[in-house]
């Protein structure tokens, strides 16, 4: 399968291998008497998460896993919220657990993360897993979105050891683990970490060899921040108002990529590159969690 296209790395393909590799194991697993299972918990009525959590619920059916979707209205309480954890905890035909973020802001998302089992944390938010990351402990889950980009960067043949990265975002939820990753004895990157306080960020992202744009700006790299050949992955999904879309806006990432592209050997779009890698990574987390309960 040809998961790279004039540069353009097709994020669908490597999703679609990553789940053939997990059926292969839904299927050994379901021959031990064990069918993984994934329970979402969405707290409120917000549309973008309505929709992530139907696509995940719907994956679920297609591979044959089992899944629980629990919705609780926008005014649910902390306390109700998590009840609903615990009792997931404890079900045994649970083996993962995502309570979708962000939830409403009177919900406290970080005691809520800390009360998931670590051993069902298959977004890999848990402290007990972040600390298994930094050590290298690969019982650990990584948080899907970095463990996604790595495998885009592994399938499209780019070649991260000894090479400069730059990761523009230290969020918990991306920057902070991928430098992790890219650090990591498995990916034996120097790493940079590039932030809002960054000086001369472009001069710094002038020098890498990887740039992963997770900074949450609509293109905002721009062709002169980028070397020739470089490698770049495409975090971010920013909807701009577009007068001529059907929608009334369109869907771009965190880099500019019309006129970066010609510039890189290899590059994700937006939408279908990250985006089908993060759901393909939670399943295989999920798998991975149904695995480790026997």
């Amino acid at each position: 399968m040809n998961v790279v296209n004039n540069g353009v790395i097709d994020g669908k393909a490597v999703a679609e291998k990553v789940l053939a590799e997990c059926v292969g194991e839904i299927n050994s697993l379901k021959e031990q008497g064990v069918v993984p299972g994934l329970a979402v918990v969405l707290v409120g009525e917000d549309p973008a998460s309505r929709v992530y959590v139907a696509s995940k619920v719907r994956k679920c059916a297609e591979l044959g896993l089992f899944s629980r979707k629990i919705e609780l209205p926008k005014d649910a309480t902390q306390e109700e919220v998590l009840a609903v954890v615990e009792e997931l905890n404890a079900d045994a035909q649970i083996h993962g657990i995502l309570v979708q973020s962000p939830p409403p802001k009177h919900i406290d998302e970080d005691a809520i993360v800390r009360a998931i089992d670590p051993a069902k944390d298959v977004d890999g938010f848990h402290p007990e897993n972040v600390a298994k990351l930094t050590l290298e402990d690969h019982s650990g889950f990584v948080a899907c979105t970095p463990a996604g980009c790595m495998r885009l960067l592994q399938e499209a043949g780019v070649e991260t050891s000894g090479a400069e990265a730059v990761v523009i975002g230290r969020s918990m939820i991306v920057g902070k683990p991928m430098a992790l990753l890219l650090m990591s004895k498995a990916g034996n990157a120097t790493v940079t970490v590039a932030h809002s306080r960054t000086k001369d960020l472009a001069a710094v992202c002038r020098r890498a060899d990887i740039i992963i744009a997770a900074i949450g700006m609509a293109e905002f790299v721009t062709a002169d921040m980028v070397k020739e050949g470089a490698a770049i992955i495409d975090v971010g999904i920013n909807r701009v108002e577009d007068a001529s879309a059907n929608r009334g806006y369109r869907l771009v990432g965190d880099v500019a990529y019309d006129e970066v592209k010609d510039k890189c050997s290899v590059i994700s779009p937006v939408p279908g590159g990250v985006g089908p890698m993060t759901i393909a990574m939670l399943i295989s987390n999920t798998v991975k969690a149904a695995k480790q309960s026997l």
